[in-house]
């Protein structure tokens, strides 16, 4: 059997189509975003937008929740769904509610977006205060249960703080590294040097704002970006984490940025271009191109088993080592 394709982020405006293309890319799982902003009450409203959508398209999709998910969704011609936030705010200030999303499937949690949070500080603050009491418990807690911090949209020592505290390894679900494009949150060499220390992933980004060039970053310098990080942290603790948002509205761009945070227009990286999603690159502009990117990191030089690593094989065994807990 081939071996495993995973993308560890998307936020689509999900559809027949897309998940028709997911196939048509040979994409086995996919982790999604179900909270940006949302209380507990407006991400549960989500959940059934997505049980709805697995019983409309039982042939496409099913919900996953374990490593061994992947593997169903291999043999039975599926893409599993693993559900994930961008924002600690589907557990509004209750600690409890940590284990009560695991239970409904949630997999993946970032500690903060972009602003300061009740558990870490974003990576647009001014000053980083690192990870808050809260915060240290949280960690805890998704520890035990067995939910994976991500720290995407996280401060460098906020990030820093939390590859130390916790006992099990994090994840960057969705960033390229600084030295490449000097994205506001795009990683240092001293974070991407942690996190491969410890055992955590990084997937890399397709957001044309996180990438060197934008909409006009070519194919082979995304892969040589990709071997040179390779070289600095081991091919093991590298996936693609796409952060595609196909077929969203431009609107969707304000919720994203503002929630009900502010009422004024914060776009944040990129400013006024920022107001509306950026076009793809054309190597990359929905889930029947993963393709692409597999024959872009041979051209650079990784062999087969290091593609094969890289296009899916590190993020399942990160399943594999992450998805237990409740010890």
């Amino acid at each position: 059997m081939r071996a495993p394709r995973i993308d560890n982020l998307q936020y689509a405006n999900w559809s027949g189509k897309i998940f028709r293309q997911m196939r048509a890319g040979g994409l086995d799982a996919v982790h999604v975003t179900i909270a940006y902003h949302e209380n507990f009450r407006e991400t549960v409203l989500n959940v059934e937008s997505w049980n709805r959508w697995f019983e409309r398209f039982p042939e496409l999709i099913f919900q996953g929740r374990t490593a061994g998910d992947v593997r169903l969704a291999r043999e039975t011609g599926r893409t599993a769904i693993f559900f994930g936030f961008q924002n600690p705010s589907p557990i509004e200030d209750d600690i409890g509610l940590v284990e009560i999303w695991h239970g409904l499937g949630a997999c993946f949690m970032q500690l903060s977006y972009n602003n300061q949070s009740l558990l870490a500080t974003g990576c647009y603050e001014a000053r980083d205060s690192g990870i808050s009491r809260m915060g240290r418990e949280v960690i805890a807690e998704m520890n035990r249960v067995g939910m994976v911090i991500d720290m995407s949209h996280s401060a460098e020592g906020s990030t820093l703080q939390a590859i130390e505290i916790s006992s099990q390894p994090i994840a960057i679900t969705h960033a390229n590294p600084a030295f490449w494009h000097k994205a506001l949150r795009n990683k240092s060499d001293t974070v991407l040097r942690a996190l491969g220390d410890s055992g955590g992933m990084l997937g890399f980004s397709l957001y044309p704002h996180h990438l060197n060039g934008g909409s006009g970053c070519t194919i082979k310098d995304f892969a040589e970006m990709v071997a040179r990080c390779a070289d600095m942290i081991g091919v093991g603790a590298l996936g693609i984490g796409s952060d595609l948002c196909q077929d969203q509205p431009d609107s969707v761009v304000t919720w994203m940025r503002n929630g009900r945070w502010t009422k004024s227009l914060d776009y944040g990286e990129g400013s006024a271009q920022a107001a509306g999603f950026p076009k793809q690159p054309n190597w990359f502009r929905d889930n029947r191109d993963f393709g692409n990117l597999a024959a872009a990191l041979k051209g650079v030089g990784f062999d087969v088993a290091e593609v094969d690593a890289i296009m899916g094989g590190n993020w399942l065994r990160f399943y594999e080592a992450s998805f237990g807990g409740m010890a």
